[in-house]
């Protein structure tokens, strides 16, 4: 697995199958889809995935974390055009 430290900056990617996870300072976001498949191929993405959620878990239980995190204040921009 590439260098993905979860919650370290706002540009690490990973691609598991189709499974697309990104890296951001308040989250780690996953979209897609991945089917693990009864085969060497599923064994190596479904340990991949496992890698990648022990950590994320291992990051969160290391910080004293609120209820919920407030959502990103609305920013409003003039139209550029």
């Amino acid at each position: 697995m590439s260098k993905f430290t979860p919650f370290s900056d706002e540009s690490a990617t990973l691609t598991i199958g189709k499974l697309n996870v990104e890296n951001r300072l308040d989250r780690v976001s996953l979209f897609g889809d991945l089917d693990l498949t009864l085969d060497q191929r599923g064994l190596e993405q479904a340990k991949t995935l496992q890698s990648l959620l022990n950590r994320v878990v291992e990051e969160l239980e290391s910080r004293t974390l609120p209820e919920v995190l407030p959502a990103a204040p609305v920013v409003k921009v003039n139209n550029p055009f």
